[in-house]
């Protein structure tokens, strides 16, 4: 179970003894464990929301403070490195530019705009996502973007020769993205029926577009851009819900 906790120590803000967490051995298997932790995330949040609609009126605020706890469960880390890659993505600068740009810890007009962005989609589509299928699809979000950082990890080259996810892409596998994918597609059918299915065609295909992406301009994957595939997929259940809905497919 090492490798779990040391999941959910790099996942989290939860605090979990070092003992637990095992060595780089253990950290380097724990990529297994995310797409695992991202349930039980979705899980909280949606009791969480549950409490919030109960003691507050109307949806907004829920909303407003449900994408607060989002960002609060992880250490604001995906944001992080949704920041990074806008500033390095925007600056239409050379590959080894763009790594540099991501390693600064100063966040630029790009990347502040990026966040703004985001934050203001996720808390809108919350606000639009009423009745009985609000809950599964925020059990959904953070399962399919730490089933995107699996994904994108195995099927992608790093693009440094050091830095934090050296270790756990050096002992990944495609068999780690297949496991990752099957969890999403069978919690997704069994809370949503058909539409889960899209669900995670849609969470696939907006990893897979990003993927090509940031192959296209940093040859690979890094931290940041992981953190950012976290960030963007997470919409992808919520979009197609509401898609969904609205064409009168899911009632």
């Amino acid at each position: 179970m090492k490798p779990f906790f040391a999941a959910i120590s790099f996942l989290t803000i939860l605090r979990v003894p070092r003992t637990w967490c095992g060595g780089e051995r253990a950290i380097a298997a724990s990529m297994t464990w995310y797409p695992l932790v991202g349930l039980l995330i979705g899980l909280f949040m949606a009791v969480l929301d549950k409490l919030l609609c109960w003691l507050l009126p109307g949806i907004l605020v829920p909303s407003a403070l449900l994408v607060i706890a989002m960002i609060a469960i992880s250490g604001g880390l995906h944001l992080d490195g949704v920041a990074d890659s806008a500033d390095a993505f925007m600056s239409s600068r050379s590959k080894e530019r763009m790594l540099e740009i991501m390693k600064d810890s100063r966040t630029g007009p790009m990347g502040a705009l990026a966040i703004v962005s985001l934050l203001l989609i996720k808390f809108s589509m919350l606000a639009s996502l009423t009745g009985d299928w609000r809950s599964p699809v925020i059990v959904l979000m953070p399962l399919a973007g730490r089933t995107a950082l699996v994904i994108k990890a195995v099927s992608m080259p790093y693009a440094r020769n050091h830095g934090l996810a050296t270790l756990t892409h050096a002992h990944s596998h495609k068999g780690q993205g297949v496991v990752a994918t099957a969890l999403l597609v069978l919690t997704s059918c069994l809370l949503l029926g058909m539409s889960g299915f899209w669900i995670t065609v849609t969470s696939v295909l907006t990893t897979g577009l990003f993927a090509m992406y940031c192959y296209r301009k940093i040859g690979g994957f890094t931290g940041d851009t992981l953190g950012a595939t976290c960030e963007l997929v997470e919409l992808a259940p919520a979009f197609t819900a509401l898609v969904c809905i609205q064409q009168g497919l899911l009632v």
